[in-house]
């Protein structure tokens, strides 16, 4: 199975790089091929460039496990590109929401039904 990851790249924190890298560690010792972005895009590219390679990864993957965080840019343009693909999604780490309509809580949404 093909796993790309969202997740925070820019300013992430050594304790958040680990927690990223050890849930990695444990998919690829499953038997997954996942696509970590700080490792595998190309990250000292142009903008639009880091967003096609991510684009191109997605496409190709099986599912999508998210490490959200509202305050990553990123994270947001690969969620869309991910629902646009109609990619299954595991949620990995969310923030709490209340009531209302919320990105956390469409997460939870989309990852408990197939999209379309």
């Amino acid at each position: 199975m093909k796993v790309f990851v969202i997740c925070s790249v820019r300013g992430m924190s050594e304790e958040y790089r680990q927690r990223l890298e050890g849930y990695v560690t444990k998919l690829e010792q499953s038997g997954c091929t996942v696509h970590l972005p700080h490792r595998d895009t190309k990250q000292d590219a142009t903008g639009l460039a880091i967003c096609e390679q991510n684009l191109n990864a997605l496409a190709e993957a099986d599912e999508v496990h998210i490490f959200y965080s509202k305050e990553s840019q990123g994270t947001h343009f690969d969620m869309g590109a991910a629902f646009a693909l109609g990619k299954p999604l595991v949620v990995v780490e969310n923030e709490e929401y209340g009531e209302g309509k919320s990105f956390p809580r469409m997460l939870d949404e989309w990852s408990s039904r197939k999209v379309k």
